[in-house]
């Protein structure tokens, strides 16, 4: 075999296996402080339809680098619209879009020191309650 037909089947198989990590996306874990919430209420959380639970003031944060799993996973929705969805919420209800953190471990310190706060993360951390797998 030659080196140049050696190189393309590597390249080849690198290029699968890359587009199968992408598609197992690993578990996105919903997390939160003092509240319990189904799915659907998640889901509404981070459209900005649930915004109390119990009388607790909710608090939802989003995790850049695994906002795009969340959105498919939970939310149902790409990020464009989900996007847009904030903007109209903002301009006609005045509510603002959840905060973005920038990992879990971000995630975790606000949701721990915040009361109604919910997040998501990778794997489920210890000292904060699990809402959902998903």
């Amino acid at each position: 075999m030659s080196i140049v037909r050696i190189l393309a089947a590597s390249c080849a198989s690198l290029a699968l296996l890359a587009g199968s990590a992408q598609a197992l996306a690993g578990d996105v874990f919903v997390i939160g402080n003092a509240v319990t919430l189904t799915p659907d209420d998640i889901k509404d959380v981070y459209l900005g339809e649930k915004q109390i639970v119990g009388g607790t003031k909710l608090v939802p944060l989003d995790n850049a680098s695994l906002q795009k799993d969340f959105l498919e996973k939970v939310v149902k929705l790409d990020a464009a619209k989900y996007g847009s969805v904030w903007t109209k919420k903002g301009f006609r209800d005045g509510l603002t879009a959840p905060a973005v953190k920038n990992s879990d471990a971000e995630v975790i310190v606000v949701v721990k020191a915040t009361a109604g706060a919910v997040g998501y993360v990778s794997a489920a951390p210890a000292g904060v309650t699990v809402l959902q797998k998903f």
